[in-house]
């Protein structure tokens, strides 16, 4: 390798208890989920990634820093119109740099 940054397809894991909370939910919830975790893979930067961030998400999500002071930090995606949200990090390397799923929580 040559030391260069690597770009998408990002790695994506799971803490358990994220995983599990996932695996329980409605299966259109589960799908909705999926779409989300397919365009976080995928993209250029999961972290910043415009002012106008909805076009490329599913409808009714949206991705943003957890505290706005800390924009590399946790970020939050609220999905299904805010009923539900997932935490994740996005963990800056340059060998394989990861996107980690905290917490899924869905109401």
């Amino acid at each position: 390798m040559s030391g260069a940054f690597m770009g998408p397809p990002w790695q994506m894991d799971w803490v358990d208890t994220a995983r599990t909370a996932r695996d329980s939910l409605p299966q259109q919830v589960r799908d909705l989920i999926d779409a989300v975790r397919a365009e976080l893979v995928t993209v250029k930067d999961p972290y910043f990634r415009g002012v106008d961030n909805l076009p490329d998400l599913p409808m009714g999500c949206r991705i943003a820093p957890l505290l706005s002071t800390v924009p590399n930090g946790l970020h939050v995606c609220h999905f299904d119109h805010g009923r539900g949200w997932l935490h994740y990090t996005f963990v800056r390397r340059t060998a394989d740099p990861q996107i980690i799923i905290e917490e899924v929580f869905w109401q």
